[in-house]
């Protein structure tokens, strides 16, 4: 039979078994725990790296923007500013203003994103960049085109002044030349009337015809049967010789002109009827004698008849006949 003293020896192996086996227990757990703690300090201290990268990342993706959009407002206004100085932009120029207008809106549009990534901005860029040039370079043609446009104007000008002197010369010799032909004129006229030939002398004659080569002069209206009128043609040292045309105008006892429907023009009396042309073979400065017979078919009347002469349209002689009424013996 064991004594009590026994027992307790026997039992005393196993508590302190038992009381290593806690302290293993609790040492494995402490060490776990331990090691989830650190691994969570260890994550933790990664995403914050990481989101701090990340906000490294958007704060410079931002100041990219910022950049880019201060680029894109100082060039676009470059641009509105070259557009509204110029804002009749034709052909070519027109076409490249076009082109710039284009690459303001795509710029524009990347930088509306919210979310454009940095490739877009870079995109972005690399458009200001071309929008730059694309404006140097039409501000560089339309100075050229200025340049050029100034030379035309001033040599517009002188032409201008030029042409004011030759429009002043030119009128100088149009009032001379006016002046010239007036004067012309004036002597043509001069001459013109001067040349007008000049009848005296004039002699008006009623005849009374009994045969071939036998006449006698009448007053006697019922007696006559023809008229002859004579006259002298002065000499005249500006006529120069030549056939002049004659008009002779014979106006009736009843005051009316006889003729056969035939007009001449006179310088003061416009058109007027005349009763017969004479064709006279003039010789310059020589005295030519005129005579010529007019006979109408109706017997002629009692009373004056008026004989008017004219060349070159004025009258240059007139005579008056008086046939009477016959008697008995007459």
């Amino acid at each position: 039979m064991s004594s009590p003293t026994s027992n307790a020896r026997s039992n005393q192996p196993v508590f302190n078994q038992q009381k290593d086996n806690r302290k293993l227990i609790y040492g494995i757990l402490i060490s776990a725990l331990l090691l989830t703690w650190a691994y969570i300090f260890y994550d933790k201290s990664k995403t914050s790296e990481k989101v701090t990268q990340l906000e490294i990342k958007i704060s410079n993706i931002d100041s990219a923007r910022n950049a880019i959009q201060q680029d894109f407002m100082s060039v676009s206004a470059k641009a509105d500013s070259l557009t509204n100085q110029n804002l009749q932009l034709q052909g070519d120029l027109a076409e490249k203003n076009t082109d710039i207008q284009k690459l303001k809106q795509d710029i524009g549009g990347i930088l509306k994103k919210r979310n454009a990534t940095a490739a877009e901005l870079a995109v972005a860029k690399q458009k200001i960049g071309e929008l730059n040039g694309k404006i140097d370079g039409l501000f560089a043609e339309i100075e050229k085109l200025k340049g050029e446009n100034l030379q035309l104007n001033n040599a517009n000008q002188q032409l201008n002044s030029e042409k004011s002197q030759l429009t002043q010369e030119k009128q100088g010799l149009e009032a001379n030349l006016n002046s010239t032909k007036l004067e012309k004129k004036q002597l043509e006229e001069k001459v013109d009337v001067a040349s007008t030939l000049h009848a005296s002398n004039i002699a008006i004659t009623a005849l009374k015809v009994k045969g071939p080569g036998k006449e006698s002069e009448t007053n006697t209206a019922k007696r006559a049967d023809l008229i002859r009128i004579s006259f002298n043609i002065d000499e005249n040292r500006v006529t120069p010789s030549g056939t002049k045309d004659i008009y002779v105008v014979v106006t009736g006892s009843d005051g009316k002109v006889i003729t056969e429907g035939a007009n001449f023009n006179t310088r003061d009396e416009g058109s007027k009827a005349y009763t017969s042309k004479v064709s006279v073979n003039y010789e310059q400065n020589k005295i030519i004698p005129v005579s010529f017979d007019w006979k109408q078919t109706d017997r002629y009347k009692e009373g004056d008849y008026k004989i008017e002469i004219y060349n070159n349209g004025f009258k240059i002689g007139q005579g008056v006949k008086t046939l009477k009424k016959g008697g008995l013996f007459n």
